[in-house]
């Protein structure tokens, strides 16, 4: 049954160019159908969070660009529960501000707060496990952090270590305490996490007590929680969007493992496997797709594969035939305005967006 004190803050802000030339700039990954599901991520994360928080306490928080799009995808939201943010200053700005917000409105809430853009397979274990911490926070003043096994040594991910001793089930689940928070690793160091038993892959979900987390950003980071605390008698007022451009442009962005998680002592790691992937490259959609038998992820209508393997064929255009001799382990790309071709691995594309503003094509991004 779904609880009037229980909210859930969408992050939908962010620019997502590793999936370059498909997003862009003016329209995001998390804007986007990449996986061919007939829904964007922003509609797939918003479904899904609706089975068990009401629409009026799901909050998007987006950059001030993006509010078009939002309402376009989203179209029964209500305008003040779109967060708009003038400038991108991650992810503990944007969770501050989300957070006074709600507070102003219900002093008892907890909340749920995930990325827009990531993959979940198993929907309703997920769900599950959300519905489980939040019941919790409700009662409790610790920050849970989702947290997933992982099962290779990647990269791409932040992890965080666990204090296998300071172990605590919470409705059949299990929790540990947290000794450390670590952005993404080498594959040396990655290798090493994983053999260790005590490193989880972190999915940039959490669950807590909104007024827990306000008390310890205000500890932590007191130039950031406030700056938006101070000015909620102008939240849904006229001056609101006033207030909080002048607020963004005087802070620095921080994050909230940086700023919050990783010097708090009331973080726990939630234990989670629920087919989870932050699908933020076209590697790691490349890795969680279906393939063919030469391990080709094809997304077109019509191709003529011949001498091709290990590839990703992309085209946009319904009804193109995309036709190929001779290529391995490469990315063939095809957008309206973009035909990209380089070898699959995530620094070709890194490469690729610098060379664009170097040689003047930003207006590609």
């Amino acid at each position: 049954m779904k609880n009037k004190d229980q909210f859930c803050i969408i992050m939908a802000g962010g620019m997502g160019s590793r999936f370059w030339p498909i997003t862009r700039n003016s329209r995001p990954k998390q804007f986007l159908d990449i996986l061919g599901t007939g829904r964007s991520f922003l509609q797939e994360t918003y479904r899904r969070f609706e089975q068990i928080i009401y629409t009026s306490n799901i909050y998007i928080v987006t950059s001030q660009e993006y509010i078009s799009l939002v309402k376009e995808q989203i179209p029964n939201i209500k305008e003040q529960n779109i967060i708009a943010e003038p400038h991108r200053r991650n992810t503990a700005p944007c969770i501050a501000y989300a957070t006074y917000k709600i507070l102003m409105q219900n002093r008892n809430a907890c909340a749920v707060v995930a990325p827009a853009d990531h993959l979940i397979l198993d929907e309703q274990r997920f769900l599950g496990i959300i519905q489980t911490a939040l019941d919790y926070s409700g009662a409790h003043n610790e920050l849970l952090t989702v947290g997933v096994k992982p099962t290779r040594p990647e990269t791409a991910y932040g992890y965080i270590q666990v204090n296998l001793k300071e172990k605590t089930p919470i409705e059949g689940h299990i929790t540990y305490g947290v000794k450390t928070f670590t952005e993404k690793p080498d594959e040396a160091l990655a290798k090493v996490f994983m053999e260790s038993g005590e490193f989880y892959w972190n999915c940039g979900i959490y669950v807590w007590n909104l007024q827990t987390i306000a008390a310890e950003m205000e500890k932590f980071i007191p130039e950031v929680a406030h700056s938006f605390k101070d000015g909620t008698h102008l939240f849904g007022t006229i001056n609101e969007a006033h207030f909080v451009k002048e607020v963004y442009e005087a802070i620095n962005g921080v994050s909230i493992n940086f700023g919050v998680m990783e010097k708090t002592t009331k973080s726990r790691l939630f234990e989670a496997e629920f087919g989870w992937s932050d699908l933020g490259t076209w590697h790691s959609l490349y890795s969680q797709s279906s393939k063919d038998a030469n391990g080709n992820l094809i997304h077109a209508d019509k191709s003529l594969l011949e001498e091709v393997g290990g590839c990703v064929v992309s085209t946009g255009t319904p009804g193109k035939l995309i036709a190929i001799n001779g290529l391995k382990d490469y990315m063939v790309v095809d957008t309206k305005d973009v035909l990209m071709i380089c070898p699959r691995n995530a620094s070709a594309i890194k490469n690729m967006m610098t060379d664009l503003a170097v040689n003047e094509l930003a207006d590609y991004q």
